[in-house]
């Protein structure tokens, strides 16, 4: 499911900093030209729970981390719902590692097929790499990365176990910004559910107790 076989990122990498150093070094990516920053990942690279997000935004530019405008302090708030640690249970990457640059007047746009296929061989070495327990893919650029499927709607918050992994998709925080409501259904509520269902299979995994 993982592997190593693909351009560009063909070879593997011995390190976890050999591939943060050889994506920070990249000149003929597909958004090498787009002005933008590499953009690799934040938290813990020796956490259990590995989460995946799409492309940098505008703030995520800036800073050089990814998840932190307003839809990664929604993550966040996410995450210790779950009773996780942001900085110190997780470790947080993209599936596109620069800013797609805007189109129409907008600041960024959704990345394309060519820009996912390129980063995905990075992708599954920092999977290798890590070796996470639990894999949280937000939002379909994510899910188009590693699963090679799209359709959020209908696959959050199902698991699905690859190499020893346990992978659930679940929506990008940038959707529940646009969605505000918590009733009963509502993306909100899902994620709600959808974090108790991981901090169940995260415990059940490590051998822990629940804390929700």
């Amino acid at each position: 499911m993982f592997p190593s076989n693909l351009p560009n990122a063909s070879k593997q990498f011995s390190s976890l900093d050999d591939v943060l150093n050889a994506l920070k070094g990249l000149k003929d990516d597909p958004l090498a030209n787009a002005g933008t920053n590499i953009v690799i990942s934040r938290g813990n690279p020796s956490a259990k729970l590995l989460l995946i997000g799409e492309a940098p935004g505008p703030q995520e530019n800036i800073q050089g981390k990814p998840f932190v405008g307003p839809a990664g302090q929604l993550l966040d708030k996410v995450l210790k719902a779950g009773s996780f640690d942001p900085d110190k249970d997780v470790y947080i990457t993209n599936s596109v590692f620069r800013m797609p640059p805007g189109e129409d007047g907008k600041s960024f746009r959704k990345p394309n097929d060519q820009e996912i296929d390129y980063y995905r061989p990075f992708v599954f070495e920092i999977i290798r790499l890590i070796d996470p327990l639990v894999i949280l893919l937000t939002g379909n650029v994510a899910c188009q990365s590693v699963l090679k499927k799209t359709g959020i709607t209908s696959l959050r918050g199902q698991w699905t176990q690859v190499e020893g992994h346990w992978l659930m998709p679940i929506f990008h925080p940038s959707y529940l910004l646009r969605n505000q409501s918590r009733e009963p259904g509502s993306p909100k509520a899902m994620m709600w559910a959808d974090i108790r269902e991981i901090r169940r299979k995260y415990d059940e995994l490590t051998q822990g107790k629940s804390s929700m």
